[in-house]
Order: C-alpha cells, then sequence, then structure tokens
C-alpha cells in the first residue's frame, strides 16, 4: 500500500485537482455548461479518494501545520466563505429553470401565450406543428404531453425551439 501511495497519491490528486479547477473555472463563466457541469461533480468527487489518500502519505508532515499559527487562520477564513455563500446563495432553492418549469407546463395554451409575443391560436399552431395534438387553448402542456405520452418539459423545449415555425418566421426568443 505505501508503494502505491508513493507512486500515486500526489499524481491523482494534482492531475484530477487540474481538472477539477478548469471545469470549475468553465462554469463559472458559463462556457459550456453541458459538458463541463457532469464533469466537475464527478470527478471532484473522484478527487476526495486521492486527496485522502495523499493526506494520510503526508500525515506526519501535515501535523506540523497544526503547530504553526499561520495555518488558523487561512482555515477559519476558508470556512466562513463557505458558510457567507451558503447562507445568502445555498438556500433559496437551487437553480430557477428547475423551479419554472413545472409552473409553466401547468400554464394553459391561454396562460402561456402572451410569455412567447402570441396568440393563443399562433401557439396552438406551433404546438401542433412539432406533431402533438390540441383539443383547446385551456389546456396546459402537461396534458397535451400526457396525450403524445411526452414529457411536458420536453414540449415545453420543443416549443421554444428556434425551428421554423407556421408562418415561416422563426421564434424568438
Amino acid at each position: 500500500m505505501q508503494s502505491f501511495l508513493r507512486k500515486y497519491a500526489t499524481p491523482l490528486t494534482t492531475g484530477l485537482f487540474f481538472v477539477s479547477s478548469v471545469s470549475g473555472v468553465a462554469l463559472f463563466f458559463h462556457w459550456m455548461p453541458g459538458m463541463f457541469h457532469s464533469m466537475h461533480i464527478w470527478l471532484s468527487m473522484v478527487l476526495l479518494l486521492p486527496f485522502f489518500l495523499h493526506l494520510w502519505r503526508n500525515w506526519s508532515q501535515f501535523l506540523i501545520y497544526f503547530r504553526n499559527r499561520n495555518f488558523f487562520l487561512p482555515f477559519a477564513v476558508s470556512i466562513l466563505a463557505a458558510v457567507a455563500f451558503m447562507m445568502t446563495t445555498g438556500h433559496k432553492g437551487g437553480n430557477p429553470a428547475a423551479r419554472i418549469f413545472p409552473l409553466l407546463t401547468h400554464a394553459t395554451i391561454d396562460e402561456l401565450a402572451p410569455l412567447f409575443h402570441v396568440s393563443p391560436e399562433q401557439l396552438t399552431a406551433r404546438i401542433t406543428h412539432k406533431g402533438y395534438q390540441v383539443t383547446s387553448t385551456g389546456e396546459t402542456l402537461e396534458e397535451i404531453a400526457d396525450a403524445a405520452k411526452k414529457q411536458s418539459s420536453e414540449l415545453l423545449m420543443d416549443i421554444m425551439s428556434r425551428q421554423e415555425h407556421p408562418g415561416g418566421t422563426p421564434h424568438q426568443h
């Protein structure tokens, strides 16, 4: 085990820290979040194993930090920064898009049409153009999607897409 720790703990920690840093910076700047989000989460979790192996391998040297007062101030600042972020951003319910999708998919065509800057009839045409059956403008997207055996979020994304709609004009966000 010691041989494994000597050979791989520090290189794995360094490599995964690099990957986590690059993906974290990409996420911070909203650059290709679909590609980086899962990678960042999973590989940051994987980083914990080599980190603990590295810590185990270097435990005696690590204990020296506790004898030095300079360790406690940066450690305390790190913990306080984490608490400040949790108190100001973490408790508000997460991703707003995840909260708004159910609101939109439970709305009727009559209620949604103004959000798309179209009449209920134009929105109905857009939905039927996407291959869904609409019986009235009082139906919700969830009801329409259920009848088509599809997810209501998929229908919402279909009508929000920039593809051609009836009348030949692309939908603008």
